[in-house]
């Protein structure tokens, strides 16, 4: 049963983190095209971004920012983090089931050959499960994906919110002068009392009488 617990929990925890590397490399090739993406994390994040942009006027400190988004990816309700973690704990686990079988194998007073598995399977578990884990890099992984997420933002995205806000500062100017126009000919039309061909009939009259 121990032996058994042992190999469950190693296959699980080198499974838990090849999903984790594939779902991390997928997420890479999305940041890479982060302007045509149609990845749903991605376009979330840009959302959020042109929001707090232009609720607050600009982001501040785009790393944090990024960074908070990193930590909320998941595959479903479980974040990317989190699994990665689990793969972790999975492995000390299943160490630690090998030594307590050892140990309760040397109580009972077992001979080496039937101790041995325990150590191996354990040490083989470790091997591959450390040799998996530098071969996916998990850790680099998370880096390239938050400098093409933080080079994007910044020499894009900052660029195409400002373009829009130039925009809309112009129209707003633009708006402003057309309704100065449009008060100043009201109020020119309420100081004049007579249409042009008032004012010509009148100075025509007055022509007349003068004569």
């Amino acid at each position: 049963m121990f032996l058994t617990a042992i190999v469950v929990l190693l296959l699980l925890s080198i499974l838990l983190q090849i999903i984790s590397g594939v779902l991390y490399q997928k997420l890479i090739l999305e940041t890479e095209n982060m302007q045509t993406t149609e990845n749903k994390l991605l376009k979330t994040c840009k959302l959020k971004f042109a929001n707090c942009y232009q609720l607050n006027l600009g982001v501040t400190n785009i790393p944090v920012f990024v960074d908070k988004f990193l930590n909320k990816i998941s595959m479903g309700h479980i974040k990317l983090v989190f699994i990665s973690q689990i793969s972790g704990q999975c492995m000390l686990l299943a160490v630690l089931l090998g030594g307590i079988g050892a140990c309760q194998g040397i109580i009972r007073g077992d001979s080496i050959s039937m101790l041995l598995p325990y150590y191996i399977i354990s040490l083989l578990g470790l091997y591959v499960y450390f040799s998996i884990a530098t071969f996916i890099d998990i850790p680099n992984k998370q880096k390239v994906i938050k400098t093409n997420v933080i080079d994007y933002l910044e020499n894009h995205m900052i660029n195409k919110l400002k373009t829009v806000e130039t925009e809309k500062e112009t129209q707003k100017e633009l708006e402003k002068e057309f309704q100065q126009e449009f008060q100043n000919k009201k109020q020119k039309e309420k100081i004049s009392f007579f249409t042009k061909s008032e004012e010509q009939e009148l100075e025509e009259l007055l022509k007349e009488f003068l004569t």
